[in-house]
């Protein structure tokens, strides 16, 4: 006899002295002599009905399983009826045996389990089933929990078993459709898509259900009746902000455009009316090559670009494009403000200001859009606009900008000017007032040809940092605007003299060049020169011991001049600017580990570069000439009696602010000298504003946090729902900075927690001052959850990430009435 029969057999008698079997079959007839069921006598029924019941009758103590093989009489036939209502009935068919192992009262459940014997045949899936049924289970329900132990799903609505059978067919597999159709429910489930989505097919495949739902996509699920595909549009979209469906969403969007030939049907429309579009990347790349176009041709402004990128956040693609759409903007933004430089500069005073406060900002967008151009797998849809920017950055920005800097220059008979502090003296005014009295110790990084704009970048990430504080200003550079000189003028000195060769530059007589030599010009403040490669090596022990070895400490870090000086590596000085700013926030971070509070970053020199080969008039006709030529650069030259000519500006030592009787000679604007071999793009020596305005950023950590993500807040025009769906407007309160970040917010209606609509995800980034600017606007469509609560208060919740999990948690809440003139009855 089965084991567990017999153990059935033994909890029923444990709760009753007398258990009544009935085995219609009689299958268990045989079997009934070897049952141990520890002193319960055995009774068989046949026909002596009278006797059994008198004999139980007369025994008020002892223990009785009555077996009744055969059919059992009905009413009045039964003359053990009595006491089979007093006592207990048991059977051993499967699915009163399930029944009762599964706790289930509700006999509207037990069609379900007599029709998926085979379901319940394994003892993993029964428990696993058991978990999850709870009172009040109808029989759909019930299927719809079976169908999550069979695919594993987070949950039994028909969004998680959608979810789970996509993710699988995307990856190439049917296994988890396949499990549904070997235990009966693939039926249920079709029925449960029809139902609820509207899918309806004779012959219903995942296939065929993926793609009618993309087809409806592409309009958004429009339908003559508002609410026929309200289900499956708000499946769908949860489907599609749900980071874990992500990757399938677009394998699957990927397969169903080949099918739809959505490329096709894109020919003919002009890219501003797809931006609603969010689903295919087609869509996507159509858009960039419509953007490239227009930006290059100069036909949207700068609003009209941000405004639709912004937009295309929303979609699908918009993390595989995301460098494109980056470019895009930087492009728009570079080639608006090269298009509003002056022609003409007013003073060296106005030139020095009109960099740093604006002018700076094209040469960091040209950067940015270089490398991120370069950083894409496949740029030729931006190649036209590529073509464009350089053209416009290196004639009409870098050239018109040198040309209308250098008439100011020439009206200089000194290197030096009152606009902006000097180069030379950043040691005597920042670092020795801050270590006076022995309090103080200062940490100077001096990273090789840091050139302003790339400082700002630097600067603003480091601002983002919590407790950081980083001011940026500036210095005017020595000249000639090279290593040696540069490194020179930050050290603790009184006189710089410059040798006729350029190397080395002396510091109050001394040498200057390297690192050994700048230690022991350091010893005389109670200094040290470090590399920062060594200091990127020691650990946080190490560094405390060293920061209490001195008290000023100069550390020479060197990436983009690096890459820049060597012909091989000059197109890459773009990527090792965004390397250098890497490094220099973890030096940076390793000093104040090491409880460093004051630091200062700041260069040797700037510098020049253009991603495209020079043209011929951006090089000099003339020769540096004279009697003794003792040092030539591209962009400078030194020697003694040298020969005097309109190409070049001239100064002596003296006129340059250093010791010495060495003649610099200068070519005007951004020419470069002839010299053999390549390399001319990345140059520097010279007096343009981008060689010479010397960055300096005094960086303090604080004790108090000092970041938070934007505010963000709901701008109701209603508190009633009325319609399947609830138009939300929301205002960012602010401009996002360094120290206020970007916020994602998620939106959704509640009942309690049950999630009764979609939940579209929307960024808060802008960095406009105008309010208009930061408005944006969603709509939340409604599940068939909601139905269950019409005319009942719900709640619209704003989350936000938590940190390092993929979970969200509520920051701000607003109430609605549900009031919806009807409903619709489908489950699942």
């Amino acid at each position: 006899m089965s084991g567990e029969v017999a153990q059935h057999l033994r909890e029923r008698l444990a709760q009753n002295r007398i258990v009544f079997w009935h085995d219609s079959e009689g299958e268990y007839e045989n079997e009934l002599d070897g049952l141990d069921l520890d002193g319960v006598n055995i009774i068989r029924v046949d026909g002596d009905e009278f006797g059994i019941k008198h004999r139980l009758l007369s025994d008020s103590k002892g223990a009785y399983l009555v077996y009744r093989p055969g059919t059992t009489p009905v009413d009045t036939q039964n003359w053990l009826l009595d006491l089979e209502l007093a006592y207990d009935v048991f059977t051993a068919d499967k699915t009163a045996m399930l029944q009762r192992e599964l706790g289930i009262n509700n006999p509207a459940l037990l069609p379900v389990i007599d029709a998926h014997q085979k379901f319940f045949g394994a003892a993993r899936r029964r428990k696993a089933l058991e978990d999850l049924l709870a009172r009040g289970d109808d029989p759909a329900r019930m299927r719809a929990k079976m169908c999550q132990v069979l695919i594993k799903s987070s949950g039994h609505k028909l969004t998680d078993i959608v979810r789970e059978l996509l993710i699988d067919y995307a990856n190439g597999s049917t296994l988890k459709f396949d499990e549904l159709a070997v235990f009966g429910l693939d039926d249920f489930f079709w029925a449960g898509l029809k139902n609820i989505y509207g899918y309806e097919s004779s012959t219903p495949t995942i296939d065929d259900f993926i793609l009618w739902v993309f087809r409806l996509a592409v309009n958004d699920f429009a339908a003559d009746d508002s609410e026929q595909y309200r289900n499956i549009r708000s499946d769908f979209y949860s489907l599609r902000y749900d980071t874990r469906a992500q990757d399938t969403m677009r394998k699957l969007a990927s397969r169903a455009a080949d099918q739809l030939d959505i490329a096709s049907s894109l020919d003919d429309i002009d890219f501003r009316d797809l931006i609603e579009g969010m689903i295919f990347k087609e869509i996507d790349q159509r858009i960039i090559v419509g953007l490239a176009d227009a930006i290059a041709d100069r036909t949207m402004t700068r609003n009209e670009v941000a405004e639709l990128i912004v937009r295309r956040k929303e979609s699908l693609w918009y993390d595989q494009y995301k460098g494109f759409y980056l470019a895009l903007l930087d492009a728009v933004n570079v080639l608006a403000m090269i298009s509003a430089m002056p022609e003409s500069i007013a003073s060296i005073a106005e030139g020095l200001e009109k960099y740093q406060s604006e002018w700076f900002m094209i040469d960091q967008l040209y950067r940015r859009f270089t490398t991120a151009y370069r950083m894409l797998e496949n740029p030729h849809p931006l190649e036209g606009l590529k073509a464009e920017v350089d053209k416009q950055y290196a004639n009409r920005f870098l050239f018109g900008l040198g040309q209308a800097w250098q008439q100011v220059l020439d009206t200089m008979s000194e290197w030096k000017t009152t606009a902006l502090p000097k180069q030379s003296l950043f040691y005597k005014e920042k670092v020795a007032p801050l270590i006076s009295g022995g309090r103080n110790k200062a940490v100077v990084i001096i990273s090789d040809a840091l050139r302003y704009e790339i400082a700002d970048e630097f600067a603003s990430r480091i601002r983002s940092e919590d407790r950081f504080s980083a001011i940026l200003s500036a210095r005017f550079g020595a000249l000639p605007s090279y290593t040696q000189l540069g490194m020179a003028a930050l050290l603790p000195h009184e006189t710089l003299e410059l040798t006729p060769e350029g190397l080395p530059v002396l510091v109050d007589g001394k040498p200057s060049n390297g690192t050994a030599n700048r230690d022991k010009i350091l010893k005389t403040v109670d200094g040290c020169a470090l590399q920062a490669t060594d200091i990127l090596n020691m650990n946080g022990s190490e560094m405390r011991e060293l920061y209490k070895s001195h008290t000023v400490f100069f550390v020479y870090h060197n990436r983009i001049d690096a890459a820049g000086d060597k012909p091989a590596s000059e197109s890459t000085v773009f990527e090792a600017a965004d390397d250098a700013i890497r490094e220099l926030v973890r030096l940076v971070k390793k000093w104040t580990n090491a409880n460093a509070t004051n630091i200062f970053v700041t260069a040797d020199h700037g510098f020049l570069y253009q991603d495209v080969p020079l043209e011929d008039a951006y090089y000099l006709s003339d020769k540096a000439q004279g009697e003794h030529v003792t040092m030539k650069n591209r962009r400078f030259v030194l020697g003694e009696a040298l020969a005097p000519s309109s190409s070049f500006m001239t100064f002596t030592s003296e006129q340059a602010g250093l010791s010495g009787d060495v003649e610099i000679q200068i070519p005007k604007s951004i020419h470069r000298l002839r010299m053999p071999g390549p390399g001319s793009r990345y140059v520097h020596g010279g007096a343009s504003l981008q060689e010479i305005v010397v960055p300096v950023v005094a960086i303090n950590k604080k004790r108090t946090s000092d970041t938070r993500p934007v505010a963000v807040d709901l701008m109701p025009e209603t508190d009633k729902i009325t319609t399947g769906q609830l138009a939300v407007k929301l205002a960012q309160r602010e401009a996002v900075t360094d120290k206020i970040h970007a916020r994602r917010v998620r939106l959704g209606l509640y009942v309690g927690e049950v999630l009764i609509s979609d939940t579209p995800i929307l960024t808060f980034e802008s960095t406009s001052e105008e309010p208009r600017d930061r408005y944006q606007s969603t709509v939340l469509h409604l599940t068939q959850e909601a139905d269950d609560f019409n005319l009942r208060p719900v709640e619209l919740r704003l989350e936000e990430p938590i940190p390092n999990t993929t979970q969200w948690k509520t920051f701000s809440k607003a109430n609605y009435m549900l009031r919806r003139s009807f409903t619709t009855d489908f489950d699942f």
